[in-house]
């Protein structure tokens, strides 16, 4: 055999090594998908919930992994292109094998994804705040539902400061369009006249609000005190509360509360004019507990900034992980249908105090708070639940709606249960 022969016999050899070991290592990791925009309108909101998650990630590595193995990241960007999210979401289940994934923030991605998620039988954790109306397997919501948020903000305008004129506005897609019609029919069902009701929708990344905030102050003129319920999304919501200052209307004019505006939105804008502003949320950095005040402390340490903020949709994503490896050791498995199964009932701590459990219909149990937006773009909690709200798939409000339940547990196991006619409305799995 020659020299160059034995060399390349040598060489084959270990190149097959390593593409064996390479392929080893591959199957001794629990991948875990990550799908957050990190570019275009939704990147001011979800990149922050993509780095949450790899902190997350290396912690449980540090703590041994799970099941024995080492957790693997799997990030992929959907660019806040709606179709897009669907695609990736195939590829990541597909083709990079991921045992569970953490994403979308809007409602339209994930409409987008979900009929991907079943057909492939993937596991997704959804971390903000939603219209409810839905209901699947295949996902478990860890954001607020109307009922956690919603609602209890509205009571809260209406109780605490009295208000009687609403302003609905929002960004044209199917959360705002949905809750404003839950809201609505709220509002109607309490006494409030329909002319004392506007609904506004803008398309995302919407700049110029000078003719809106113009009719909204109009609105608010008749001497009824009047309020905004903002479900304005993304980019957005810097040039709508630029134009509020500009125009001179402070929260003890028009107040808005918010629910898609945190700590992380406002750390890029100049917040002096939405100071006494009000946000609904689950979670603020500003609540104090030693739960929340090591989980700021972990984060500053994971991205090296102390300037850096927390938020809702992050806490969302802690307990969904925390969730998910409980109910993966639980089951003894990553299999999907093992830990859809062993999610149901799951505890674990929330960052506000409490417990965060997983009820039947893939929803948790939360606080809700309603904050004031402070000069250095924190919240001082106003009010707040005295416990934690479960969370409910399906309006009270609608027609349509209010007979249906979601019960993922035997003998049920159904999305949307018409408890009238006892039958299930969609195939179960």
């Amino acid at each position: 055999m020659s020299f160059s022969f034995k060399k390349l016999l040598l060489g084959t050899t270990m190149l097959s090594m390593s593409l064996m070991a390479t392929q080893s290592y591959a199957e001794d990791t629990i991948k875990v998908g990550v799908l957050h925009s990190l570019s275009g309108t939704m990147a001011i909101s979800e990149t922050t919930l993509k780095d949450t998650m790899l902190m997350l990630i290396e912690q449980q590595n540090k703590k041994g992994g799970l099941l024995g193995k080492k957790l693997e990241a799997v990030v992929v960007d959907p660019a806040s292109d709606w179709p897009l999210f669907a695609e990736k979401t195939r590829e990541l289940i597909s083709k990079k094998k991921v045992d569970a994934i953490f994403g979308c923030w809007t409602s339209v991605s994930r409409k987008s994804v979900l009929p991907v998620i079943e057909e492939l039988n993937g596991l997704m954790f959804y971390p903000v705040q939603y219209e409810g109306e839905e209901s699947s397997r295949n996902i478990f919501y860890t954001g607020a539902a109307p009922n956690q948020q919603a609602i209890p903000a509205v009571n809260y305008l209406m109780d605490e400061i009295g208000v009687k004129r609403w302003v609905l506005a929002g960004t044209d897609y199917v959360y705002p369009r949905t809750t404003n019609k839950i809201l609505k029919a709220y509002l109607l069902s309490k006494g409030v006249a329909e002319k004392d009701i506007m609904v506004n929708y803008t398309p995302f990344g919407h700049s110029d609000w000078q003719n809106i905030v113009s009719d909204i102050k109009k609105f608010g003129s008749t001497g009824k005190k009047t309020a905004v319920v903002s479900t304005i999304n993304g980019d957005a919501n810097v040039p709508f509360y630029k134009e509020l200052g500009n125009q001179g209307l402070s929260s003890e004019d028009i107040p808005v509360i918010a629910f898609s505006v945190g700590e992380e939105e406002l750390s890029g804008m100049d917040t002096k004019p939405l100071v006494g502003h009000l946000a609904a949320w689950n979670y603020f950095m500003s609540v104090e507990n030693k739960q929340n005040e090591e989980f700021i402390k972990a984060w500053h340490k994971f991205i090296k900034d102390k300037k850096r903020v927390t938020n809702d949709p992050m806490e969302a994503h802690v307990i969904g992980f925390n969730m998910w490896v409980k109910a993966v050791e639980k089951a003894g498995t990553t299999d999907t249908d093992k830990v859809i199964d062993a999610m149901i009932g799951v505890e674990v701590p929330n960052l506000t105090g409490g417990t965060a459990k997983m009820l039947k219909n893939h929803h948790i149990t939360k606080p809700v708070l309603i904050g004031e937006i402070q000069e250095d773009g924190q919240f001082d909690v106003v009010w707040q639940t005295e416990k934690e709200v479960a969370g409910d798939a399906w309006s009270d409000f609608l027609e349509g709606s209010k007979d249906l339940i979601s019960d993922w547990t035997a003998p049920i196991k159904c999305g949307n249960y018409n408890t009238k006619e006892k039958k299930c409305l969609a195939t179960a799995k």
